[in-house]
């Protein structure tokens, strides 16, 4: 199997998510007590949560780099980023090692293609769903995007740093992202993109009026497949 890095902490919940769901994955495939051979560098999600601007990504790309750099120098033979925003600084990233690093979006784009998904929603923390970084990733997939939502950015926001990042899934909160989402399911859409990898713990990614792509999911087990392949 290939040895995969993780640069996670960002929040530490999503990051045990991605660890669990990729050993999940590699125990089931492999069988016995197989699990997956993986690194983990965790950061200091304080510094880098609510960066919007590239003034404010400049500020908080050292450690993200120096990061990726440590975990090649490990040996590991490819990368994650465990949270959505922080592919802001996937360029970077890429440029600072020579080891594949795989890309969120385009996990869930190959997959929202292979299910012929043309149209969606992108529902996610405010500089998801407000910067080109991570929409242009699944336009170029195919997919149609509604235009952002900056209200519900807004209250995402406000929901994952004052409540899921401390592990607190409220019942008001997932009452309103059930709302949220019925109303999204009538503007004519083909599934939903959950561009942030805490709401899966208000979210059912199951049981909702429109499919729901979680990005998190997607992406973790699209590292699998790599240490697997």
């Amino acid at each position: 199997m290939k040895k995969l890095g993780l640069i996670g902490g960002l929040s530490w919940r999503s990051t045990a998510r991605y660890y669990q769901i990729i050993n999940e994955r590699v125990g089931k495939e492999r069988g016995g007590l197989h699990s997956a051979p993986l690194i983990l560098e965790s950061l200091d999600f304080a510094d880098m949560g609510r960066c919007i601007t590239e003034e404010e990504w400049d500020e908080v790309k050292e450690p993200i780099l120096s990061s990726a750099q440590r975990l090649e120098t490990a040996g590991v033979d490819g990368l994650i980023m465990c949270a959505n925003s922080i592919h802001a600084l996937y360029d970077d990233v890429t440029e600072a090692v020579s080891i594949p690093v795989l890309h969120i979006a385009d996990a869930v784009g190959e997959k929202m293609k292979k299910d012929r998904v043309t149209s969606a929603a992108l529902v996610g923390t405010r500089n998801v769903m407000a910067e080109k970084f991570y929409r242009q990733r699944l336009v170029a997939a195919g997919i149609s995007l509604l235009p952002a939502d900056m209200e519900l950015a807004d209250q995402i926001d406000r929901i994952v740093y004052e409540e899921l990042a401390f592990g607190k899934a409220m019942r008001v909160s997932e009452r309103f992202m059930k709302s949220e989402i019925t109303d999204i399911a009538k503007q004519n859409v083909q599934a939903l993109v959950l561009a942030c990898t805490e709401l899966e713990m208000i979210v059912d990614t199951r049981a909702n009026v429109l499919p729901i792509y979680d990005s998190m999911s997607i992406h973790a087990n699209a590292a699998a497949d790599f240490i697997l392949s």
